[in-house]
C-alpha cells in the first residue's frame, strides 16, 4: 500500500477587518510574518505546505494557491484548493491559529484513518473549528453548489456534509488572533 502524502494548506486570504491590518503579514516569534511561522512549523510534519490567498503578498518562498473567485471566504479557498491540487484530502488551518499543536494534527489524522467522513473537524470548548480540519475532495461538488448560490458560511456548508468530530480540551490551542490585543498577548506566548 502506498503511503499518501500529507498536505497542509494555510488559509491566509481573509480581509482581517477586526485586526485592521493583514494578519498573515504580522511578525510572529522570530519570523517576518505569521504566515511564514505557520509554514515553517507545519513543514516539519507535512510533506507539502501551501498557502491559500488572493495573491502572492508574501516576502518568503511560498507554494501559493490563489483563490479562483473574487469573494473572500474560506469556502472559496476550499474550492480553489481542490480545483488546483490533485489530492484526495488536505489538512486546512487558519493562519491566525498559531498554537494548534502537531499532537492535535496527529489526533485528527488518527481519526481520519478510521473515518469515511468528508471532513474531520477539531472541536474545542468553544465549538467546532472548521479551519482546523481535514477536508476530503468529496466535498468539492457541494462546495461549488454553495458558491453558485452565494452561500459562504462554512457552518451552513458543514451541516450539509458528513463530518466527524475530534474533541480537544486545550482551549488556548485554538485561540484566534482576530484583534490587536489577542495578537499582542500571543506575541508574549508564541514560538515554535
Amino acid at each position: 500500500m502506498v503511503m499518501q502524502e500529507k498536505i497542509a494548506v494555510i488559509i491566509a486570504g481573509g480581509r482581517s477587518s477586526r485586526m485592521k491590518r493583514d494578519k498573515a503579514l504580522l511578525p510572529f516569534a522570530q519570523f517576518g510574518s505569521l504566515a511564514e511561522y505557520q509554514q515553517t512549523r507545519l513543514s516539519i510534519f507535512f510533506d507539502r505546505v501551501y498557502i491559500s490567498a488572493k495573491s502572492n503578498k508574501f516576502s518568503f518562498n511560498v507554494a501559493l494557491i490563489e483563490d479562483r473567485y473574487e469573494v473572500s471566504s474560506p469556502l472559496v479557498a476550499i474550492v480553489s484548493i481542490f480545483e488546483t491540487l490533485e489530492v484526495s484530502e488536505v489538512f486546512i488551518l487558519s493562519v491566525d491559529t498559531p498554537f494548534v499543536s502537531v499532537e492535535i494534527i496527529e489526533t485528527l489524522y488518527k481519526e481520519s484513518s478510521v473515518s469515511n467522513s468528508d471532513v474531520i473537524l477539531a472541536k474545542s470548548i468553544n465549538g467546532i473549528e472548521p479551519l482546523c480540519a481535514i477536508y476530503r475532495k468529496s466535498v468539492l461538488p457541494l462546495a461549488k453548489e454553495f458558491l453558485d448560490k452565494d452561500i459562504h458560511r462554512l457552518r451552513s456548508f458543514l451541516d450539509s456534509v458528513e463530518y466527524s468530530i475530534v474533541e480537544f480540551e486545550d482551549e488556548r490551542a485554538f485561540s484566534n488572533l482576530n484583534h490587536p490585543k489577542e495578537y499582542e498577548k500571543a506575541l508574549l506566548i508564541g514560538d515554535l
